[in-house]
């Protein structure tokens, strides 16, 4: 997720000398987690945008990526929303811009959810990653990523 304009609070945390554990536990998930694989397993399942119109669904790695910090921060769909509000580094993982994006509400995120329960999407998007993570001599523990003994 590149090329997106700062807005001013962005700038804020980019201007900061502390990195915060929060930032060095995504800065691992953005490198380590295999994006390509766990979308391409979601795609097919996704909503496309209708011939009727409406509000388009929000871009899969948006909600990949709100649906992962969820489950490493064991966070309610309301606190996510709250959490998207609140803490730019999470809206940076996701990529949200909030001077021009949307942040997803508590009911989109429940519904990402539900798909992927629906599809029985979320125990292949773990086994995905942990799969992933052991091929490259790494394991989640605890929400940290730690080199396998």
């Amino acid at each position: 997720m590149g090329g997106k304009q700062l807005g001013f609070g962005d700038y804020e945390q980019t201007t900061a000398r502390k990195r915060t554990k929060r930032e060095h536990f995504l800065g691992q998930m953005q490198a380590v987690v295999p994006w390509k694989a766990l979308i391409d397993l979601i795609e097919p399942y996704y909503p496309k945008t209708g011939s009727k119109g409406g509000r388009p669904p929000y871009p899969l790695e948006i909600m990949l990526r709100i649906h992962l910090m969820q489950q490493w921060y064991d966070l309610s769909d309301p606190a996510m929303e709250d959490a998207l509000i609140e803490v730019p580094t999470m809206r940076r993982f996701a990529g949200i811009n909030l001077i021009s994006d949307r942040i997803p509400d508590e009911t989109t995120i429940l519904s990402f959810r539900h798909l992927l329960e629906k599809h029985d999407l979320g125990k292949q998007i773990f086994e995905t990653v942990k799969a992933h993570l052991k091929a490259n001599g790494m394991a989640m523990k605890q929400g940290t990523i730690i080199d396998a003994p």
